[in-house]
């Protein structure tokens, strides 16, 4: 860990560096219109309580808790020559769902201290190591709800209707950044984390917190060039870390842009496997082709020895369009990592580009057969602009398509079983579903099990919710 002095220096350079960026960013100009301001992503400019909305067709009565999304939703106004859409201010919108009905929608922003200034409100309480946007994840642990996002974010606490709480760095066990993507073990219902700081450039952390809500392991890892690590992943035996050749940029960060991480083609890919358990100097590296990951959908140990990991590859990001993803080429692959000879064999399972992909959380860090993933286009300056959901059957190689139709732009689906020990595809995949031509929305919830027929139900919103990122159920207790 850093001493008292290494963190009070870099935080007196961090500071001098947030100014000089500032300045930068204020006098930046651009005449183009941004793609993740405009059209179906233009903000939401207020904050809705919506009671016992319409519902087509019959919610499963077994379906009780809330349906949390979140995303970028600037309060202010942010300068579209340096805005990047990972940077927007995190709103979550949330329905409530019991009894077969919708009982309420809720959207509340997420109170760091920019948002709480453009809405004229004193700031939320709580410990910041940065101002940073929290607008990446929102999920439910240890009975609370918590916004997440990486790089500098603190955990927000937000209460039962989406209110912010307090920023709460899990009632004060966690010693620095977070991510947004923790992987929940559900052996033992602990949440697994690789976690960076954008102003510590040679050290992420494996970040472990317990079913109680609190961290018990913050173990360093030695990295180079500050690295990206959007996500992980776990097995019974390992934590993976995706070190790949997205880092942090000093000049584009000197230069405005509010994200400032680029494709480093000096920076090696490889891909880290970390005992759960072992000391970060253990971890056995493992060479792969340069490309770059945001999201794995699952990870096991196969009997072999060799670890199996399926993710989202794009070929690149951050090198030629500082706005959003920028990919030319998305494809689902199966990587086998041999920790033995150190390599990574690559295999397509699917050459449509696609993202976001989930499984039956229940099956996280063991062996699983179904895989659920967002087509997206590439190629364009917006990630949102296609109808379909994919599910895979990784065991027998085959997709099934469900297209929602002409104007009607899915986001991440999330699987919810019918009951603890349900098969792995029986239960519902829930979602939201943007309609262009009329500017509302749908909670959609589909029968995984019959996967291209029309949603079981339709959860009708009366006006557009932006695109965003992640999603959960979080059922009752």
């Amino acid at each position: 860990m850093s001493s008292a002095i290494e963190t009070a220096i870099r935080g007196t350079i961090t500071k001098g560096l947030t100014t000089v960026a500032g300045f930068n960013r204020a006098r930046a100009k651009t005449t183009t219109p941004h793609p993740y301001l405009t059209g179906i992503h233009t903000p939401m400019t207020s904050e809705l309580t919506l009671q016992t909305l319409p519902v087509i067709g019959a919610i499963p009565a077994f379906l009780d808790g809330r349906y949390l999304r979140i995303g970028p939703n600037p309060a202010g106004r942010p300068n579209p020559a340096r805005y990047h859409w990972f940077t927007g201010d995190g709103m979550v919108h949330g329905l409530r769902i019991a009894n077969g009905q919708a009982l309420w929608y809720r959207n509340r922003w997420v109170r760091t201290t920019a948002v709480s200034n453009a809405l004229h409100e004193p700031p939320a309480p709580g410990p910041r190591i940065a101002e940073i946007a929290v607008n990446t994840n929102v999920i439910g642990h240890a009975g609370r709800f918590y916004a997440l996002v990486e790089a500098a974010g603190t955990p927000v606490e937000l209460d039962e209707t989406l209110a912010t709480l307090a920023h709460n760095p899990f009632d004060g066990t966690l010693d620095g950044t977070f991510s947004a993507h923790p992987h929940r073990d559900p052996q033992s219902g602990e949440l697994h984390a690789i976690c960076y700081d954008y102003s510590d450039q040679a050290t992420v952390r494996h970040v472990v917190v317990g079913a109680n809500g609190q961290v018990r392991r913050q173990e360093p890892i030695a990295v180079h060039h500050g690295p990206s690590i959007h996500d992980c992943a776990i097995t019974g035996k390992f934590v993976l870390v995706f070190d790949l050749p997205v880092t942090f940029s000093m000049p584009a960060m000197l230069a405005g842009y509010e994200f400032p991480f680029r494709w480093n083609a000096d920076h090696p890919a490889r891909v880290g496997l970390l005992g759960r358990e072992a000391a970060g100097e253990t971890i056995i590296w493992c060479p792969v082709d340069p490309c770059y990951v945001y999201h794995p959908c699952n990870a096991f140990d196969a009997p072999d020895g060799k670890v199996v990991v399926d993710v989202s590859v794009h070929n690149r990001n951050g090198y030629r369009d500082f706005r959003g993803p920028d990919a030319e080429d998305i494809r689902l692959e199966r990587w086998t990592i041999d920790p033995a000879r150190k390599t990574v064999t690559r295999a397509v399972i699917d050459p449509t580009p696609q993202e976001f992909p989930r499984c039956d959380e229940r099956r996280i860090g063991q062996p699983y057969r179904y895989a659920y993933a967002l087509e997206v286009p590439v190629g364009t300056d917006n990630l949102i602009g296609k109808t379909r959901l994919f599910k895979h059957d990784l065991t027998a190689g085959t997709r099934e398509t469900h297209d929602f139709g002409e104007n009607r732009y899915p986001g991440e689906f999330v699987f919810i079983p019918r009951s603890p020990d349900s098969a792995e595809d029986d239960g519902i995949l829930m979602g939201l579903v943007v309609d262009t031509a009329t500017e509302t929305t749908e909670l959609a919830l589909l029968d995984a099990a019959n996967f291209s027929a029309a949603p079981i139900a339709r959860v009708k919103i009366p006006h557009r919710i932006p695109p965003g990122f992640h999603g959960n159920w979080v059922p009752t207790p």
